[in-house]
């Protein structure tokens, strides 16, 4: 055996099915997609012996303003290209208000555009969003109401709020946090999201949207939120989790993330 020639066990656990790879569009400034994300894999991993690893692509993104959502988006193909290098399994565009800032529906055309890129460029993956998973989760799940947190400023989180109207589901009520600033957005305490919950107005709302943004801290709070107020709790990340699960074809079994990872809300399915 030469000095770099790789063990028989290695080549196995390496190369076969038991391993498979998510590729992420984030923006520049993203801290948190690229920790919540493998924590919750992490979790899925101890569950089921699957591994996941990550291989990420990055647009800029600095202060999240529409001028800058709108110049993330047209990087959307390059990022998807470069990403498919990795041959990647799945490729998950991970910045819901650069997509929704576009207007109610434009994540299908996000999507079809990443998906283009990457098999133009040898390597075809399914293709999912934050925005596309939140809507289509939420659809799924038959919420027809919702309240929602969100870190945007005032008209971001209306364009936000607008566009899961459009996609048939209520807003109830909503938070906005007010942040401009994406590395900001990062530093939010995910601490303060069950008393920031109890202040929505909950009234009939089928499900509730703890963090409608991939680059605001929510996981610690999201099993806490849900044991507290009794309605489903999904954030930005958690569907896109799901959505790339179901993608892959691996069942959630997900502790601590709420119960649409759980594995409890098996009749969920956005395929």
């Amino acid at each position: 055996m030469t000095a770099f020639e790789p063990h028989g066990a290695y080549q196995t656990a390496r190369n076969g099915k038991d391993r498979s790879r998510i590729g992420l569009i984030v923006p520049s400034s993203n801290t948190t997609m690229e920790t919540e994300l493998p924590e919750m894999f992490r979790r899925q991993s101890e569950a089921t012996g699957h591994a996941y690893t990550f291989h990420s692509a990055r647009a800029a993104l600095k202060s999240v303003t529409p001028e800058e959502l709108a110049a993330m988006i047209s990087q959307a193909g390059e990022c998807a290209a470069a990403v498919s290098d990795a041959d990647v399994d799945i490729i998950a565009y991970a910045c819901l208000v650069a997509v929704m800032a576009q207007g109610p529906g434009a994540h299908e055309g996000s999507e079809e555009v990443i998906a283009a890129a990457a098999a133009g460029n040898g390597h075809p993956a399914p293709v999912t969003s934050s925005a596309g998973a939140l809507v289509r989760t939420l659809q799924a799940m038959g919420a027809r109401k919702v309240a929602m947190v969100t870190p945007y400023l005032p008209e971001l989180t209306k364009m936000v709020a607008d566009y899961i109207e459009g996609a048939g589901i209520e807003v109830q009520d909503v938070i906005s946090l007010e942040v401009a600033d994406n590395l900001e957005v990062g530093r939010l305490d995910a601490a303060q999201l069950p008393s920031i919950a109890e202040r929505l107005d909950r009234t009939g709302i089928d499900a509730l949207v703890l963090s409608a943004c991939v680059q605001m801290p929510s996981l610690a709070a999201v099993q806490e939120v849900e044991d507290a107020l009794g309605v489903p709790v999904v954030t930005a990340a958690t569907a896109t989790t799901y959505e790339i699960l179901r993608a892959l074809g691996h069942e959630p079994a997900i502790p601590g993330a709420g119960r649409l990872l759980s594995g409890l809300m098996a009749a969920v399915d956005t395929a």
